[in-house]
């Protein structure tokens, strides 16, 4: 079957084939190239932000899937020098590059949680100030750009075809392009290039012979970038609808001018917009969600990467998404029951790859809806048959919607045999003094929460921890005896703040002696009293287990 994307630029549906392999380059030199606008780090990243970073992480996947890991390289480009940048600085009253490298660091923290894999390159705009500075030499030498009082503007008229991406109307265009009415302009649709700094902000020598030092404008940022990783012309450039115009559009007029080229990207694929429980996201409205509070506590409740992503994929990509409270909600509902029929594959033997409906799904222009659809079909036959948990656990860590609990183990393993080093095994009688060996446990117990923080959410503690060694294995023993099949590193954590495993374990077992001697009244006191603090007892045939509410 054939991966099929719509491209923005033609407006149709098209048979997606890599430029190398339509070249016919020489197998070894072939290479699959996208480029996706990230963020201008001057804040936390929002939920908006977070649809382009989750749906292009599903098209790198599949990419990876189709034509080899090594074979597909993706860029996702950091924005480190805008005007929002200089703003947010002085009012925080901090350093330019102590703002751009805390919100980067932020940055990335918040899509490693959202299950999403690191880019091939991620070029800071601040580091390719050269290529900046030689395209715009270039697009001055062949009349396509013009110094005028300090700055370099494009000349849009320059590019008889400029607008073919958005195909607005020249009064639409106007309108939307935010650009500034300067005198010095020969059009008022011609966008800066260059402009010198002001005191205090970010300055490069200015090219073209100008004294003033300055600073590139934006658009010319991703055409340098792109340039530089991926060549004059690739395959797919990806961002949000919002960037339609006028930045990618003036990416297009740019590179296409720089490089004589037909084309910059041969497809360009935008996400739709996201809305907020059916509005619009401003600050002004004090409405924007971050993905930060996403992840520590939005609405009184954390959310992990297999709720956030399958709420964001659940929507097809290129329609607008109301993100609402209740869609979270419903999409926790449906990830705990998957990993509770998930939770005892052997993730060790699982091969990662897409079941041929999954696939299907997402070559015909990531249809992840579908693929959902799917998801849904598969939990229930592997409810009847748990055999068949295993497809349904390499779906969804194909899709990111788990992580492969294989690499968690390995990750935590890491952690754990530091400790292992540094710690002898609890029962060894290192001194007769129980306080020493008390003294021991407390230390490990510590490491443990220290790793339970660490820990991926979608993954299973009991599972993924059979590789951490006797101390460790010890520590986990109180949580098997009524614990569910699949226990959340956050359920771990909860269980300790709020009564601690072997005060559960106590209450669970003086209910199951109150119910042998039938004293239910009792009995149900204790199941009222554990249930007053969010976590649920659930009698069956097989016994009693415990299971955090939320």
């Amino acid at each position: 079957m054939q991966l099929k994307l719509y491209d923005t630029l033609t407006r149709q549906k098209r048979d997606f084939v890599p430029l190398d392999w339509e070249l016919g380059l020489p197998e070894a030199e072939r290479r699959v190239r996208m480029y996706v606008c990230g963020p201008t780090v001057y804040d936390f990243a929002h939920i908006g932000n977070a649809r382009p970073v989750i749906v292009f992480d599903v098209l790198f996947r599949l990419l990876r899937h189709l034509y080899g890991n090594d074979r597909v390289v993706y860029v996702r480009n950091i924005t480190d020098v805008d005007d929002r940048i200089n703003a947010r600085a002085a009012e925080l009253g901090v350093a330019i590059r102590e703002l751009t490298e805390r919100t980067y660091r932020d940055f990335a923290k918040d899509v490693r949680a959202l299950g999403c894999l690191p880019p091939s390159f991620e070029p800071r705009a601040t580091e390719y100030i050269e290529p900046m500075q030689a395209m715009i030499e270039r697009l001055i030498d062949q009349g396509n750009a013009y110094v005028a009082e300090e700055h370099v503007l494009f000349h849009v008229p320059s590019m008889p075809d400029y607008g073919q991406l958005s195909k607005r109307p020249l009064d639409e265009m106007l309108a939307g392009a935010r650009v500034e009415v300067a005198p010095y302009k020969r059009n008022p649709m011609d966008f800066v290039l260059w402009k010198p700094s002001k005191p205090g902000e970010p300055a490069w020598p200015s090219p073209a012979g100008i004294a003033t030092p300055g600073r590139p404008g934006w658009h010319i940022e991703c055409s340098a970038m792109a340039w530089r990783h991926l060549g004059e012309m690739f395959d797919i450039h990806g961002g949000g609808i919002d960037l339609e115009f006028p930045h990618h559009e003036n990416e297009i007029a740019q590179s296409r001018s720089a490089f004589h080229t037909p084309l910059m990207a041969r497809f360009w694929v935008h996400n739709g917009f996201l809305q907020l429980e059916g509005e619009k996201m401003a600050k002004s409205v004090g409405n924007v969600v971050t993905i930060r509070e996403l992840l520590t506590g939005w609405n009184g409740r954390v959310w992990d990467q297999s709720e956030i992503r399958f709420l964001m994929l659940s929507t097809h990509y290129a329609q607008p998404l109301d993100w609402t409270l209740h869609g979270l909600e419903e999409a926790r509902r449906i990830t705990s029951d998957w990993k509770k029929i998930t939770a005892q594959v052997d993730h060790d033997r699982i091969d990662i790859k897409p079941s041929p409906q999954i696939l299907s799904a997402l070559l015909d222009n990531l249809n992840t809806p579908e693929a959902i659809h799917f998801l849904h079909q598969e939990a229930k036959l592997a409810v009847r048959d748990p055999t068949l948990a295993n497809a349904l656990y390499s779906d969804l860590v194909f899709l990111g919607i788990f992580a492969d609990r294989k690499l968690v183990a390995d990750q935590i393993k890491l952690v754990s045999d530091q400790i292992e080093q540094e710690l002898p095994p609890i029962g060894m009688q290192v001194d007769s003094s129980q306080e020493v060996i008390r003294f021991h446990r407390q230390r490990l117990e510590d490491h443990l929460k220290i790793i339970l923080q660490n820990w991926n959410p979608t993954a299973n503690v009991i599972s993924t921890s059979s590789s951490m060694g006797s101390n460790m294995e010890l520590l986990l023993e109180p949580w098997k005896k009524f614990g569910p099949k699949f226990i959340s590193p956050a359920d771990m954590i909860y269980i300790n703040e709020k009564i601690g495993i072997e005060e559960l374990n106590r209450r669970i077992e003086q209910r199951l002696e109150a119910r042998r001697l039938k004293r239910f009244q009792e009995a149900d006191s204790i199941r009222s009293e554990v249930g007053s603090i969010g976590i649920v007892l659930n009698d069956s045939k097989e016994g009693t287990t415990w299971e955090v509410k939320r």
